[in-house]
């Protein structure tokens, strides 16, 4: 396994966002984690990336307890997250947006960039070369040279999963990566998924948009911050607890 919460809980005040929820994700896998608005899903995104500490319970990463951690740190051990509101440069194009997350980890130093050392001159093609590939992934190679803040929605927020990429994770946590975006928007943002995992990146992710299901390997269904249930997309499509809790009726594809 490559993340493992165990009893993981939060409270907010008397209230408990999350409560007592194990969760399981393999490498290599697509793991969606639904539930009805208020369910504690994003609370459990900012738990394991470190922006809350739980209440109670354990968090582990390859192994090793990352409970508490700072974010940072978290990011350094490969964990990458995305957020629900797509945040750019705006007045960079996409390419240099994704270059630019490139040298927050793999930034040259000031002496090598003075003297345009080979080192220097290495490391900029490596960023370059790596930064085309994430783009062919995303789909955003056509547009790489528009600058951001001109882009559609759903464009800029697969710039945002780009940019999460850069940092070359082994989990990627993605919050609502369809929120907002037409039928062809939603296809290409699937596909980018689907690639990235392939390449080798594990991905988590958050959506209310149940055509997600359609790429997952596994779903978390949580309701009042507990796990409802877990299994595959079949599985959760027909449980009744779920159908009740999140749709109230049916769960459309």
């Amino acid at each position: 396994m490559l993340l493992e919460t165990k009893t993981l809980t939060r409270y907010f005040g008397r209230l408990a966002a999350v409560s007592s929820v194990d969760m399981v994700v393999d490498k290599g896998q697509i793991v969606g984690l639904i539930g009805p608005n208020g369910a504690g899903k994003t609370t459990v995104f900012n738990l394991i990336t470190g922006f809350l500490r739980p209440s109670r319970g354990r968090i582990i990463f390859e192994g090793k307890d990352i409970t508490g951690k700072k974010p940072y740190l978290i990011a350094k051990m490969g964990i990458g997250r995305t957020f629900q509101l797509a945040t750019s440069f705006g007045d960079f194009s996409i390419l240099q947006n994704v270059v630019a997350s490139f040298h927050l980890y793999a930034k040259p130093t000031l002496q090598e960039a003075i003297f345009n050392t080979s080192t220097y001159r290495k490391k900029e093609e490596y960023i370059l070369n790596q930064t085309m590939e994430i783009l062919r992934i995303t789909g955003l190679t056509k547009v790489k040279d528009e600058l951001a803040k001109n882009l559609p929605h759903g464009y800029q927020k697969m710039l945002t999963m780009a940019r999460a990429l850069a940092i070359n994770p082994k989990l990627l946590l993605l919050d609502e990566p369809l929120a907002g975006m037409n039928l062809n928007e939603i296809n290409i943002a699937m596909e980018a998924i689907k690639k990235a995992r392939d390449e080798g990146v594990t991905i988590l992710l958050v959506e209310h948009n149940l055509k997600i299901m359609d790429i997952c390997d596994k779903v978390v269904v949580l309701n009042y911050g507990c796990k409802i249930a877990e299994g595959s997309p079949e599985e959760t499509r027909a449980n009744r607890e779920v159908i009740a809790a999140y749709l109230g009726g049916g769960l459309a594809a």
